[in-house]
């Protein structure tokens, strides 16, 4: 035991059979055999063995740099995640190189693109060589950031902007021309992908992303999602299999589906301490009364859970015409919500605009006379309004748990003080962009050049 040397909790590996110089892995004495982060999977027959070709992003937030590698398959084995999924995982041996240890190792092929670390060091790797002190790190080597990017300066491309995808459905529209103009002028390649034209393979080796014509959707750095509530499904699982290919997605699919469910944003909305307007929702029709009653009755809004741009959203001015509607709706199976309306707003909300967790610009919005909503795709008028710190918190908060990185935020003000009405994962930049003056296409970009620490 005297022998063994002591390492920490994290540590660098070098694979130079694998060509990558210095790798951090995070050592786990709980994991049985070692992975790493391997994306592009093949097996090949070379003679009667069989080898893998798979390429290595060894650099946590760094997809420049792709490093591709080879090594003789050495077994398939059933691996069980952190998080109770079994998966079939290739295996790999190769030799490592940690200080002055050297030692083959057999490693597990894995989709790590989520995890801290792109490499686990498992105790199959620790077993009569190493004590592990989970207090310390880099024990065995450390390499300073210098040291690191002498290493992979070889490997960066010459590079003049990023490739970005935006998945949409209409080029035409206003926010996505502003998009790709933004990107363009920021000197970045931008591709306009219509999600209904693209299909998937699922597969645990080769997984991939085809467009209309049989080409394969590649070497994206990163994808802007700004899917139609028509296509939600759909497009979710098409950034679910961009982010299986190890692209940055800037609203990730479960973000967006929780926004579009609008009972279950606002359940995790009064989970978490967020005022919103009373709010019912009922199966039975025969709870009609009682659900009125619980709202604070007529004058009510009725709204779709799949309502967007105050489309499928109506106000009950009486209590029997909010029966009527509610008992109307329910007949046909459609699911609704009930919501308490504000008088003293007066027809106003205030729609801010936030990107990773800060409010880079707000409006206020004023319904058309005779209206109670004040969307401007319903002909509200828009203009610009300073919002209190309570309103600013409580916009960053909203967006946050829903985990959007581009949330634009409704807010309306009450006696109560100010509540939250909804939260758009695919926010209009037309109306904020003219009333403020604030050029929120091109901080889309530069929020994405910063993710993936691109310097332009």
């Amino acid at each position: 035991m005297t022998d063994l040397q002591i390492i920490g909790s994290e540590e660098w590996c070098i694979f130079e059979n694998l060509g990558i110089p210095a790798i951090k892995a995070r050592v786990d004495s709980g994991a049985k055999t070692s992975s790493i982060q391997a994306t592009n999977i093949k097996v090949v027959n070379r003679g009667a063995q069989e080898w893998v070709k798979f390429e290595v992003n060894p650099l946590q937030e760094n997809r420049s740099i792709t490093i591709p590698c080879e090594a003789k398959l050495v077994d398939r084995r059933m691996v069980k995640s952190s998080s109770g999924i079994s998966e079939e995982r290739l295996v790999v041996r190769t030799l490592v190189k940690m200080g002055e240890h050297k030692f083959d190792l057999e490693l597990t092929l894995a989709n790590r693109d989520t995890m801290e670390f792109r490499m686990l060091l498992g105790r199959e790797a620790l077993m009569d060589r190493f004590i592990v002190n989970p207090a310390e790190s880099f024990q065995v080597q450390s390499f300073t950031d210098d040291e690191v990017n002498k290493k992979y300066a070889p490997f960066y491309k010459e590079k003049t902007g990023l490739k970005i995808g935006l998945l949409a459905s209409n080029p035409n529209l206003y926010s996505n021309k502003r998009i790709m103009e933004a990107a363009e002028a920021r000197g970045h390649e931008i591709v306009f992908l219509n999600a209904e034209l693209a299909y998937m393979k699922l597969d645990a080796h080769s997984p991939e992303i085809r467009y209309r014509g049989g080409n394969i959707l590649k070497e994206y750095d990163a994808v802007i999602p700004r899917i139609k509530p028509a296509v939600t499904f759909y497009g979710c699982a098409l950034i679910r299999q961009f982010n299986t290919l190890g692209v940055y997605c800037q609203n990730s699919a479960e973000a967006i589906s929780q926004s579009r469910d609008k009972l279950f944003s606002s359940q995790l909305f009064a989970k978490n301490d967020i005022h919103i307007p009373i709010t019912g929702f009922a199966k039975s029709p025969m709870d009609t009364k009682d659900l009125i009653k619980m709202v604070n009755g007529a004058p009510l809004i009725i709204k779709l859970l799949e309502s967007t741009q105050g489309k499928g959203v109506v106000l009950a001015e009486t209590n029997k015409a909010a029966e009527s509607v509610i008992n109307a709706f329910k007949s046909v199976n459609t699911n609704i919500l009930v919501q308490e309306f504000i008088k003293e707003a007066n027809g106003q909300d205030i729609r801010c605009f936030v990107i990773n967790g800060k409010v880079v610009a707000s409006m206020q919005r004023q319904a058309e006379k005779g209206e109670f909503r004040a969307n401007i795709h319903q002909g509200g008028k828009a203009s610009i309004i300073k919002i209190t710190p309570e309103e600013r918190k409580l916009a960053q908060k909203a967006a946050k748990v829903l985990n959007l990185a581009v949330a634009g935020v409704d807010i309306i003000r009450s006696n109560k003080g100010p509540l939250l009405l909804e939260v758009n994962s695919s926010p209009g930049l037309e109306g904020i962009e003219n009333a403020t003056g604030k050029d929120l296409a091109n901080a889309m970009i530069v929020a994405i050049e910063k993710k993936l620490r691109f310097h332009n």
